[in-house]
């Protein structure tokens, strides 16, 4: 089947199981509660090019992503719908309105799509993306992710992560086993190099006016 076909086949699954999955909501996140919460977040999601020690891969970039998308996902971490076990505890601890807070602050202003075509250059695979993630790697919606900027090695991950279904996202598991290895690469390789998503600045020390 070719990969045109195998994509059609994956939208018409896909809005069949859509239809039955809640949306995850940011409305009432107070972005200054947040910041307070977001301490133990900062140890790492603050630090550029800081790695996750095994598997080892370049932890994501924050600052620019939905926030919706960001709720959605420390609730799958809490729910244990994504497998990582540092995640899962700090997520376990916190309420609804505590992910809701965290994810106002750690997002910050969200990116905004540029409406541009895919360049006659893109990776074919882009197209299996471009309906939920845009040619730009902006998520045409608030529950889909951002792409652009963020790191290539974690793109890589999470798809291998839907494919294997360690993320357990039927609609990502459905377009994710459409792709080959190297489809995967030239996916991570075309979103990175989009310009977007942001490591989330460090605080300032309270002695480093001192």
């Amino acid at each position: 089947m070719s990969l045109a076909s195998r994509i059609a086949t994956v939208f018409a699954l896909s809005a069949v199981v859509a239809g039955s999955l809640g949306v995850a909501r940011a409305d009432g996140g107070n972005a200054a509660r947040g910041k307070d919460l977001s301490y133990t977040c900062l140890g790492c999601h603050a630090i550029e090019n800081y790695k996750n020690v095994y598997p080892t891969y370049s932890v994501p970039k924050l600052r620019g992503q939905h926030a919706e998308y960001l709720v959605a996902a420390l609730q799958g971490y809490r729910a244990g719908d994504r497998s990582h076990a540092t995640m899962h505890a700090h997520a376990a601890s916190l309420s609804d309105q505590d992910i809701l807070d965290i994810a106002a602050f750690l997002g910050g202003e969200s990116l905004k799509a540029s409406g541009k075509a895919p360049p006659a250059d893109a990776p074919q695979a882009v197209q299996v993306c471009v309906a939920c993630h845009g040619s730009d790697g902006v998520g045409v919606l608030p529950e889909y992710p951002n792409l652009a900027g963020q790191h290539e090695d974690y793109i890589e991950r999470a798809l291998e992560e839907y494919k294997k279904g360690a993320r357990k996202n039927p609609i990502m598991a459905g377009f994710a086993s459409t792709l080959s290895a190297e489809d995967i690469k030239a996916l991570a390789e075309y979103y990175s190099d989009e310009p977007g998503l942001k490591t989330v600045p460090r605080r300032a020390s309270r002695f480093s006016a001192r």
